[in-house]
């Protein structure tokens, strides 16, 4: 018979960190508030909560790498805003933010949920940090807790 092995979204005892990016932070913070209401609400002590604030989703890779290596959290949740604009920038930061995390979490092996949410207008990103599309700050935020919890299973 099959086995199927899940996480929960239990967060006691879970260690968080937190990387955000301040660009388009009118957004962005309601992302940030989003995902630590989230964690909160799945019994994450707010002390165990880390936030560590960088420029831009350019940044923010090195930061969770940084985080990660460190050993102290169970998991990293990266919240950022990109919202197309008339040049080529929107791609060369929306790709490079998304290669460096997800190689930030391959290479660390701890869990680190994408949060940065890339959109054609500003109409669109507003939907996506607390409108009618939800909070991506707050998906992102449970998706932490699941893989923390996934991976201590697994192990």
């Amino acid at each position: 018979m099959s086995k199927t092995l899940e996480g929960n979204l239990i967060g006691t005892g879970l260690k968080i960190g937190i990387v955000a990016a301040r660009w388009n932070d009118f957004m962005g913070d309601k992302m940030l508030t989003g995902a630590i209401d989230a964690l909160v609400r799945h019994d994450v002590s707010d002390d165990d909560i880390t936030i560590a604030m960088v420029p831009g989703s350019y940044e923010i890779p090195l930061a969770a790498k940084r985080m990660a290596d460190s050993k102290k959290y169970d998991a990293i949740v990266c919240l950022g805003v990109l919202i197309r604009g008339g040049t080529l920038h929107f791609e060369l930061i929306a790709g490079e933010a998304t290669k460096g995390i997800g190689m930030a979490s391959m290479q660390s092996g701890v869990p680190i949920a994408f949060g940065v949410i890339t959109t054609e207008t500003i109409e669109q990103a507003i939907e996506r940090t607390g409108s009618k599309a939800g909070n991506k700050g707050v998906e992102a935020a449970l998706a932490a807790i699941e893989m923390a919890n996934l991976l201590k299973v697994l192990d």
